[in-house]
């Protein structure tokens, strides 16, 4: 790709959609560093979600076994064309990666690893739908918003730490591996941004991810309420059976749902039974 990527994008006569949160990355230096962080071999397959102009596609491409990248706009197409040019090992599927069937497209994959500019308009249900759903991803390696990395990797007790913090340790450890500045995006988005590194495999053991999540969610209902409370609402049990179960837990009866940390919250949805 010799030409420069806003020449290519200003001959095609692109315009940017300010609702599809398009924000390119321009710098080689950071597509490198994106890369390398996420760890993937010349022997892995990559999805990416949201390839946009096709910048971060190329560099994996050039670093592993097959890229399949998902764009929900088709006009990128043209863009695309000439971004990608000359790599035999990118599928380009112009599909919301939302409304995909899983299920049905890992059918033909053995595993693979996500790695993406992720589109911050749906940064959370996309991350969510892996965790929930995926059954042969691998890891994920993901540029997010600043102030959304900080809530993925809280720890419990931080104004930050929430329902999607312990959603992600079912299946994930997760950490900051590198923030970056506004400036090195086209067009220059509001806000700084992170890359987030989900390694699979060191999540917490529950017997029931239902429950779980259910628990998670009835915590963190409202977070001026007690947990106590919160289970009352949640689970239609009275308050002595919602502080016999605290107790059993070990988790103070004042306790809020953010200080619990995703271990606890495991033991209590197998109590709370």
């Amino acid at each position: 790709m010799e030409k420069d990527i806003k020449t290519i994008l200003s001959e095609c006569g692109f315009g940017f959609k300010k609702q599809l949160g398009q924000n390119f990355i321009t710098d080689k230096n950071l597509l490198a560093s994106i890369v390398a962080a996420s760890g993937v071999t010349a022997e892995d397959t990559v999805v990416e979600i949201g390839c946009g102009a096709g910048t971060l596609t190329r560099a994996l491409a050039e670093k592993v076994k097959k890229v399949i990248a998902f764009e929900v706009d088709k006009t990128l197409q043209p863009v695309l064309a000439q971004t990608l040019a000359g790599l035999d090992n990118v599928e380009v599927i112009f599909r919301d990666f939302l409304k995909t069937d899983l299920k049905e497209f890992e059918l033909a994959l053995s595993g693979y690893t996500v790695v993406a500019n992720l589109p911050y308009y749906v940064t959370t249900p996309l991350i969510m739908k892996i965790i929930e759903q995926s059954e042969k991803c691998k890891g994920l390696s993901v540029m997010v918003q600043e102030e959304v990395a900080e809530r993925l990797c809280a720890k419990a007790g931080t104004p930050e730490y929430g329902a999607i913090t312990a959603m992600v340790a079912l299946r994930a450890e997760c950490s900051v591996v590198k923030r970056v500045p506004r400036t090195l995006f086209f067009p220059k988005p509001n806000v700084d941004s992170a890359v987030v590194k989900f390694t699979f495999g060191k999540g917490i053991a529950v017997t029931d991810r239902e429950k779980y999540k259910k628990t998670v969610h009835a915590a963190f209902l409202s977070r001026r309420k007690t947990l106590e409370n919160n289970l009352i609402n949640s689970f239609n049990i009275t308050r002595a059976r919602a502080q016999e179960i605290l107790t059993e837990c070990g988790i103070d009866l004042k306790a809020r749902g953010e200080t619990l940390t995703p271990e606890q919250f495991a033991l209590l949805s197998e109590k709370i039974g």
